[in-house]
């Protein structure tokens, strides 16, 4: 672990962002909250949050923080949902670890919620992806 013991404590921010590809009509399902599962978004959200403050126990290495606010939101296009993580904290070192994983583990919860809507009769994903997750602004 680096040691950030000098370091001075300022405020954090960091936002990511990814996108996961679906097929039309599972779009179709989610906007009108159709999906067997249950609501996907707000589920999603609960589970990029939650995600976000156990990122420690997940990333070795990576410093616990305080976490001060963290903002899941959504972009919906035709063929694809984009999710956008931003973490704040007052710390002696960055948010990134935790924007990034939560991002990661929202669109893992979308993809969870609609595997049945997105399987091809063989049972696989052709259509299914997850893709661009980066951290796009970081700031102290």
């Amino acid at each position: 672990m680096v040691d950030i013991t000098k370091k001075e404590v300022t405020v954090r921010t960091a936002v990511s962002e990814g996108k996961i590809k679906l097929k039309k009509d599972t779009i179709d399902l989610i906007k009108q909250n159709k999906v067997t599962k249950g609501n996907v978004l707000t589920t999603a959200q609960i589970a990029g949050i939650q995600a976000v403050k156990k990122t420690p126990e997940m990333i070795p290495l990576c410093h616990g923080l305080p976490i001060n606010n963290v903002n899941i939101e959504f972009e919906i296009f035709d063929d694809s949902i984009k999710v956008i993580c931003t973490v704040k904290t007052e710390s002696k070192t960055g948010v990134e670890m935790e924007a990034l994983t939560g991002v990661s583990v929202a669109l893992l919860t979308i993809w969870d919620m609609v595997k049945s809507n997105e399987k091809d009769i063989s049972g696989q994903y052709p259509e299914t992806e997850i893709e661009s997750i980066k951290v796009t602004r970081k700031e102290k």
